[in-house]
């Protein structure tokens, strides 16, 4: 029994000191200065630039400079607004439009694609390769507009060029309404000999914003679905890329490009054909930073003299909204394109949960809503094994004074006590493990939900009721200003705001968790007999309180909803059996003198 407390006592206090130690340490120097940063680029975006300029030793372009430094044609859809760049027919301007950096619609919008020059470029481009046929277009070509003047849903646009050689590219562009460009290249050749093209689709970062692949819960960085007889998920981070500088998958069907944790820009070639993707990076020259390239390179097309070919692929550049992302992988054959979500390695249960919360959200209209009537579905589903395990907790509870005796009573006789507790055991039909049941089943459900409140798009910036207006965010309320009473912004404090804003930053949510929480562990056993366990159990509350208010709320909110409906089955089997329980203590204190006197 000494053993086993030292070991749990070691492994609570190593725990909580890691992960004190990590939880300090972003709050007092990863996120301060990821804030510092936004708020001087929001204010001086010119004068970041400039800063940024002097590090590479080159000039950058604010995004007016480079927009207006290439003729372009306009992108205007429902969900996607910006331009494309004649210059290399390169997609290299887009926002999205139902998406902000905010929750105020006033906010920016999300800023999916940009060009190349600024600091942090993001683009995509499409071309042919062919040996000995220098006059191919490039990314410096500038295309000629043959037709069209906005490329919108309905209303696609049409480019052209000819080589020297004289061999004719006619590339027609059209988009969807949602986030699907598709990409149709007819190449002519003209000359009286056979040529060989070989096409290729490339998206590429120059340099990364700060911040972005640092997660370690979700995947940014290149991804696709790759490979020849099974294709598979592939999926790299921006550290991996760097280290490994290239990898590359032969493939049949399949996708790929670059995503970030919401949004993504990839390539779906022809899924009949063959082609060879291609992970790369490299280093900037002369300071310059470094490039990110997911591409892919298909199999050469032989075009006769006098003959000509056609060459379609098409290019998702959006959000990674689930039922948008299935229904493209349906009608375009692109395999698993909804794990462009990054579901994680519980997937098998995590991605039923979800497709469960969104029909809810699509019959009531609220996804906090949603959230309750999800909670209630995982209840009823795992209720035999609850029930069961909350009846062994309430004759555990039920037989507490008798195991206290046998303790005092054995004290000195380990084996004694422990044969006792047996018989008691068998006596009384209790088997201890039967009740921690319902704790174990709750490790990969909290996973799951974790997974589910961080990658999908679905929850970002999606309001419940009152304060609660983001359900991928904490709650904004905090007790340390009085959850808003006073005016003051713990965060901002100097010195101390790290702590004030993080680890010390606990809303009406958590508060409510931890007391739900309380309430259900002062209606378990307390099998640990041992004083210095007990002590640990009721520190347990707090401590959760603190770490799961740095959470996404959804999920607080889930939690307190099931402790709810925890402590109500509780005190329903509890009155059943007859246990004394704190609920009815409570009632009593105002029920005792009336009951007296009647």
């Amino acid at each position: 029994m000494d053993n086993d407390n030292k070991n749990l006592i070691a492994f609570v206090a190593v725990a909580f000191v890691l992960l004190f130690a990590y939880t300090t340490y972003s709050y007092f120097f990863i996120e301060p200065v990821a804030r510092q940063a936004a708020a001087a680029r929001a204010k001086a975006a010119v004068a970041a630039q400039v800063a940024q300029t002097a590090v590479i030793a080159k000039p950058l372009l604010s995004r007016d400079q480079a927009v207006g430094a290439t003729p372009r044609v306009i992108i205007e859809t429902p969900a996607l607004s910006g331009s494309m760049s004649l210059r290399g027919a390169r997609f290299d301007d887009l926002f999205l439009n139902d998406y902000h950096t905010e929750v105020a619609k006033t906010s920016p919008r999300i800023e999916l694609l940009r060009p190349e020059g600024m600091p942090d470029a993001y683009f995509a481009e499409t071309g042919w390769l062919g040996a000995n046929l220098p006059g191919l277009p490039t990314s410096e070509t500038v295309w000629t507009l043959a037709s069209g003047k906005t490329l919108s849903p309905g209303h696609p646009i049409v480019l052209t060029f000819t080589s020297p050689e004289g061999i004719g590219f006619t590339r027609r562009i059209d988009v969807d309404a949602t986030a699907m460009f598709t990409i149709s290249d007819t190449v002519t050749n003209p000359t009286a000999a056979a040529i060989s093209l070989t096409p290729y689709g490339s998206v590429k970062r120059v340099g990364l914003p700060e911040g972005l692949g640092k997660s370690n819960i979700v995947h940014e960085g290149a991804i696709g679905v790759l490979g020849l007889d099974h294709p598979d998920l592939r999926q790299t981070t921006y550290k991996d890329w760097k280290k490994k500088g290239e990898l590359d998958w032969p493939s049949k069907g399949g996708w790929l490009g670059v995503t970030d944790k919401y949004w993504m820009t990839v390539f779906i070639p022809a899924q009949s054909e063959r082609f060879n993707a291609t992970v790369r990076s490299a280093p900037g020259a002369d300071g310059a930073p470094d490039l990110y390239e997911s591409a892919y390179l298909a199999s050469p097309r032989a075009i006769a003299a006098g003959g000509q070919i056609v060459e379609v692929t098409h290019m998702f550049a959006g959000a990674k909204t689930v039922p948008v992302l299935d229904a493209y992988g349906k009608s375009l054959g692109a395999p698993r394109f909804d794990d462009a979500v990054d579901w994680g390695i519980l997937w098998f249960l995590t991605k039923p949960i979800f497709l469960l919360l969104d029909f809810f959200y699509h019959h009531v209209g609220n996804f906090g809503v949603a959230i309750l009537m999800l909670t209630v579905v995982i209840r009823l589903i795992t209720f035999p094994l609850a029930n069961r395990g909350f009846e062994m907790g309430v004759k555990m509870k039920k037989i507490q004074p008798e195991l206290k005796e046998l303790q005092a009573k054995h004290k000195d006789d380990p084996a004694a006590q422990q044969k006792e507790m047996m018989a008691l055991y068998a006596r009384e039909k209790v088997n201890p493990i039967t009740g921690c049941l319902p704790v174990l089943f709750q490790i990969p459900v909290f996973y799951s939900l974790t997974k589910l409140f961080t990658v999908t798009i679905e929850m970002y910036h999606a309001p419940f009721f009152g304060w609660i207006h983001d359900l991928s965010a904490r709650d904004p309320t905090t007790i340390m200003n009085l959850f808003g009473l006073i005016p003051w912004d713990p965060g901002m404090t100097p010195v101390i705001g790290g702590i004030l804003g993080g680890l010390l930053h606990v809303g009406v949510w958590p508060l409510l968790y931890g007391f739900s929480m309380l309430l259900s562990q002062a209606m378990s056993p307390q099998t640990g007999i041992d004083p210095t366990q007990q002590m640990l159990f009721k520190l347990m509350p707090i401590f959760f309180t603190f770490i799961l208010a740095q959470y996404a709320v959804g999920l607080l909110i889930y939690w307190t909803w099931s402790s709810l409906i925890t402590i109500v089955q509780q005190y329903l089997m509890m009155r059943r059996f007859k246990v004394d329980n704190p609920i009815d203590d409570f009632i009593n204190r105002f029920r005792g003198p009336r009951e007296a006197t009647g």
